[in-house]
């Protein structure tokens, strides 16, 4: 039976000090000497008895299994945040992003792609293994090993002057605290769409703006809690051919971008 990797000891210390409180500190709330809490963050108590487990839990209001279980530095701010307001993402299992993935015979990272036909099951099963087999996969040799690749069609214009019903191969993006202004697939809980948008993260809204590049369309804001999944553009393939007009529209696009770009450093 493989062991189980247990982060009682980091998770104890990465929230004292994201909550700014000192050893001292931390052991008055919660009732124990420093001494017994410098030795759970120093991994030196193996098997932390359970009233400690208990009033830590408490004080933190995160479940025990999640203190032990789950690496609280490594889940993004978005999910700390959502710990925070008493969303545990242990026990809602449903909040913890899980992706599914299948590979080649040598463990490879196949590509999955995602046609229109299947967006509808894909809401259902983005984190079902059996449905990410099912769908059609295929390599390309210049992308990185070290990353994990989908490819989704576009619909609709509002992010011209990439066109309607081109392939876009996007990366996974696992933490979403640095997207600003990028562009990417968003998946939604609720839409019967894959957004391409360009994205940019609102902490304080637990929020996503989304903007196109399109000028005929107006920005959105959607909560945070609404995303399943976003993949962040890495290339496109069409088979249209640019026209004068359509470069025109990308030097425009270009222009607005940077405009936008202006405005949210003067914010």
């Amino acid at each position: 039976m493989k062991k189980q990797n247990l982060f009682w000891a980091e998770n104890l210390k990465f929230l004292r000090t994201r909550k700014k409180k000192s050893q001292d500190e931390l052991s008055g709330a919660v009732g124990i000497t420093r001494a017994k809490l410098n030795a759970h963050e120093n991994g030196l108590s193996k098997n932390p008895p359970l009233e400690d487990l208990i009033r830590i839990a408490d004080y933190f209001q995160i479940a025990i299994d999640t203190l032990l279980k789950v690496n609280l530095a490594k889940i993004g701010e978005l999910k700390l945040r959502e710990l925070e307001a008493g969303n545990d993402t242990y026990i809602s299992g449903n909040k913890i992003r899980v992706l599914s993935i299948s590979v080649l015979p040598d463990n490879k990272e196949n590509i999955e792609f995602v046609p229109i036909k299947a967006k509808a099951g894909y809401l259902a099963g983005y984190n079902d293994p059996e449905f990410i087999a099912q769908l059609p996969r295929f390599t390309l040799p210049h992308l990185p090993q070290n990353k994990t690749y989908r490819m989704f069609p576009t619909e609709g214009d509002s992010m011209l002057p990439i066109p309607e019903n081109c392939l876009v191969i996007a990366e996974y993006v696992a933490d979403w605290r640095m997207l600003k202004n990028t562009p990417c697939i968003v998946i939604m809980k609720n839409e019967q769409t894959f957004l391409f948008k360009m994205i940019t993260l609102i902490p304080e809204n637990k929020a996503f703006l989304l903007h196109s590049l399109n000028p005929e369309y107006k920005d959105k804001e959607v909560n945070a809690s609404d995303v399943l999944e976003i993949w962040k553009y890495h290339s496109h393939i069409t088979n249209m051919i640019p026209t004068e007009e359509g470069m025109m529209m990308q030097i425009l696009n270009y222009v607005k971008e940077i405009r936008f770009d202006v405005k949210s450093i003067k914010k």
